[in-house]
């Protein structure tokens, strides 16, 4: 059985709100994701491959992802 641990960083990202100012709308219009905003912090959530793609973005457009 998978670990829980391991299914979550396949399908969310989870970065402080202000590193998404820039590249937000983009994101809401090139995938499939959803956004919970929660004080200073975005929690990103798609499918595995959204949310790989996503994150390929989020580098090229210089935000860190871990």
């Amino acid at each position: 059985m998978p670990d829980a641990a391991m299914l979550r960083d396949s399908t969310e990202i989870l970065l402080p709100a202000s590193a998404l100012e820039d590249v937000r709308d983009d994101l809401e219009e090139r995938f499939t994701l959803t956004f919970f905003t929660e004080q200073r912090w975005c929690r990103i959530i798609g499918s595995p491959v959204e949310i790989k793609a996503a994150s390929e973005f989020l580098a090229r457009n210089g935000v860190t992802v871990q």
